[in-house]
This record gives structure tokens, C-alpha cells and sequence, in this order.
């Protein structure tokens, strides 16, 4: 997702700290203080405190009077992003089909940061029940141990590359995740030079993932599409055999269009 720069006299420093307070809460923290707040958002305690107060007032947050937590009025945001935006619209038919083709997991992936987020998806039935666990739209998932983030850190320019890992903590979720940057470079050249990636039990154990990137016709890589199985039930020889050229097909597919 690209960023705007802007003039300074066009910033509103309130509203991006208000939005600063909204990000501070993850699946990591949901439930927040004022001082969990402030040290999370950047800001003093007193100055979380007012935008949590605000962001309660407008239904945002909701609170006991000492914490607070995300209210459903937050989903007005994804909601409005799903409703309107052009690239989840294209894309949906095409996972709709290669679910009911292939009887697995699809969804294609958008970076923002350090993470991947999911745009839009669908699963077959028979593979909501044998995946470990579940994805969903807004799903967001760390780029270095999923396979639609290399995809996608693999579409950077070099310079941008260097610049996202130098200095980069790489967490470990599973004993198979990647967290030394040199292996992670290796891992995202290869990526790139084959035009997809395999991420085996990196984000989450039970998880086999393969990804492509969907490009538009001028050659930008503007999202991922990847497919994801159980391990237990298909190896990645048999991935690549019967599922890559089902994902570089739709891919083609789509190109048009994007």
C-alpha cells in the first residue's frame, strides 16, 4: 500500500493520533488503559486518555470506565473498503471457482507494513474442516512467514526491500519460521526468481501455503493469490503438481483486469 506525502500544513496531527490509538489495539492487546494506550500509540497519558475518551463517544470504543476495547462500529471502515474497493470485487468469482474446483482454501493478499492482509477469499467446506485454523477478511498475518508476503516483499524494488528488513525484528511463531534476515533474502530471491512461494509451517503449524503474484498489465504486482492445505493430506510436491498451475492460470486469468 502506497503511501502519501504531503505537505506539513496539510496534516492533521489529531486525527493521526486518534488513528494511532485505534492501531494500538491487536489481538495481542484487546483491552486497553490509558497508559497502555499512551505507551503503545506514542503519546502521553493524558493525551490517549482523550482520544479514548472521543473514540467511546463515537462508538468506536466501547469501555468499563478503566479499559477499553474495539466496538463494532470499527467494521464500518472494512466494510466500506470491501463494499467499494475495485480489487476484491475482481477477484472474488475467481476464488469462488477454484474452491468449488479444487475443493480447497484460497484468498488473495494485500501488504501493509510488515504484515499481509487478507482482501478477500473462499473456502470449500470440506476444507474449512480440515484446515487448523480459520481465515477471514481483514485477517492479518506477518509477510516474512506466509507465503503471499514473500510473494509480495519479492515484487519490492531492492532498494525498498533492503530498506523494510534492515534492522527488521523477525518474530518466531513456529519452529520452522524464518527469523535470521539472510535466510529470509534467500528465501525472497527465490521467490521472485520462481514467481511464487512455499511457506510450510512458518505462521502456524498444520499449514501448507503457495502463492503467486497477480500483476496487472503494466507488469505491477499488485496483490497476492495463494492456496492453503493441510500438510498432513498433500505434500508440496503434490502442491505444486496439481495446485500452481490452478493459481498461475487464475492469475493469467486476471491480469486483464486488474
Amino acid at each position: 500500500m502506497t503511501e502519501l506525502a504531503i505537505a506539513r500544513a496539510d496534516y492533521i496531527e489529531g486525527l493521526a493520533k486518534g488513528l494511532s490509538v485505534l492501531e494500538s489495539f491487536d489481538t495481542e492487546r484487546q483491552r486497553l488503559n490509558a497508559t497502555q494506550a499512551a505507551e503503545r500509540a506514542g503519546l502521553t497519558r493524558a493525551a490517549a486518555r482523550r482520544h479514548l475518551l472521543t473514540l467511546a463517544h463515537l462508538g468506536y470504543l466501547d469501555t468499563d470506565g478503566s479499559h477499553y476495547w474495539l466496538a463494532p462500529k470499527v467494521l464500518r471502515f472494512s466494510g466500506s473498503y470491501l463494499a467499494s474497493a475495485r480489487l476484491p470485487r475482481l477477484v472474488q468469482p475467481t476464488l469462488n471457482r477454484l474452491a468449488l474446483l479444487s475443493r480447497e482454501s484460497f484468498s488473495v493478499a494485500v501488504l501493509d507494513g510488515d504484515e499481509v492482509v487478507i482482501v478477500a477469499r473462499s473456502a470449500s467446506p470440506q476444507a474449512q474442516r480440515l484446515l487448523p485454523y480459520g481465515l477471514h477478511l481483514g485477517t492479518r498475518l506477518p509477510a516474512h512467514a506466509t507465503s503471499t508476503g514473500r510473494v509480495l516483499l519479492g515484487a519490492m524494488r531492492p532498494t525498498a526491500f533492503n530498506a523494510w528488513v534492515r534492522g527488521r525484528e523477525l518474530p518466531r511463531l513456529t519452529p520452522g519460521t524464518i527469523v535470521d534476515p539472510k535466510a529470509l533474502r534467500a528465501r525472497i530471491e527465490q521467490a521472485r526468481s520462481d514467481d511464487f512461494a512455499i511457506a510450510r509451517e512458518e505462521h502456524e503449524l498444520g499449514v501448507l501455503a503457495l502463492a503467486v503474484p497477480l500483476r496487472n498489465m503494466k507488469g505491477s504486482t499488485l496483490a497476492a493469490l495463494n492456496v492453503v492445505v493441510s500438510p498432513d493430506r498433500m505434500g508440496e510436491d503434490a502442491l505444486l503438481r496439481d495446485l500452481l498451475p490452478l493459481l498461475q492460470e487464475a492469475a493469467r486469468e486476471l491480469r486483464p483486469m486488474l
